[in-house]
């Protein structure tokens, strides 16, 4: 039987940053940022031997829309002992997304008919900022860094993307887009300030995809 949590509960809290973490690199796109509005409603399971499941009922909202909202049940579940494997997340979104496509093809032209490959760094800047032209490119961060935060969570951790070091573009044989990022995950439980290397292709047919990604050695 599963067991009721208040919402403001700090272990749910953590459960839902995991869920929204694998919806971003699910969903994510350059046109598009799914974003915790409230956690409605929050239930554990401690399943013998295998783990801790949760329930949970979140209401998302689009970054680039506010008052666009979607609801999502999600189920997350952590294995016993293991702090090497992700936790299980299966999530049902209930509500349409608005449609990207046009942005998706827009920017996807836009970055293909660069002459040099594109480069960045530090967004947001130390003021918060992110620039108009840059924020695709911070909403592909958003969605590598989901699947770096679904694929590290533990119960007792909660990652936020704090900001994008550096990000350079790859260029590539085929018609996948390619991007390596450093992003900083701030990790709210110890809060530490973690780098990550991350790969990322993006297709606007395809959606997201990470082939790797490691902890970067610090100081890079």
């Amino acid at each position: 039987r599963a067991m009721e949590l208040p919402p403001g509960h700090f272990p749910a809290a953590r459960a839902a940053a995991a869920a929204v973490g694998y919806l971003r690199y699910l969903r994510g796109g350059p046109g598009s940022g799914l974003q915790l509005r409230q956690l409605r409603r929050a239930r554990r399971q401690d399943i013998d031997g295998v783990g801790h499941k949760y329930y949970l009922e979140l209401e998302l909202e689009d970054v680039l829309d506010k008052d666009r909202t979607v609801s999502c049940t999600a189920e997350v579940l952590y294995h016993l002992g293991s702090n090497t494997s992700a936790p299980d997340v299966q999530l049902t979104v209930q509500g349409e997304l608005r449609s990207t496509e046009e942005a998706d093809k827009e920017f996807y032209n836009r970055i293909r008919s660069l002459e040099k490959e594109f480069v960045a760094e530090n967004i947001p800047d130390s003021h918060g900022n992110v620039p108009p032209e840059l924020e695709p490119i911070h909403l592909l961060a958003w969605a590598a860094s989901g699947y770096v935060i679904w694929q590290n969570s533990m119960e007792n951790t909660k990652f936020h993307l704090a900001q994008v070091k550096h990000v350079k573009q790859v260029k590539r044989n085929d018609e996948d887009l390619q991007f390596d990022f450093v992003i900083l995950l701030h990790e709210m439980v110890s809060q530490e300030v973690l780098p990550w290397e991350v790969t990322l292709l993006w297709h606007p047919q395809r959606g997201a995809r990470v082939p790797q990604s490691r902890a970067a050695p610090a100081g890079s």
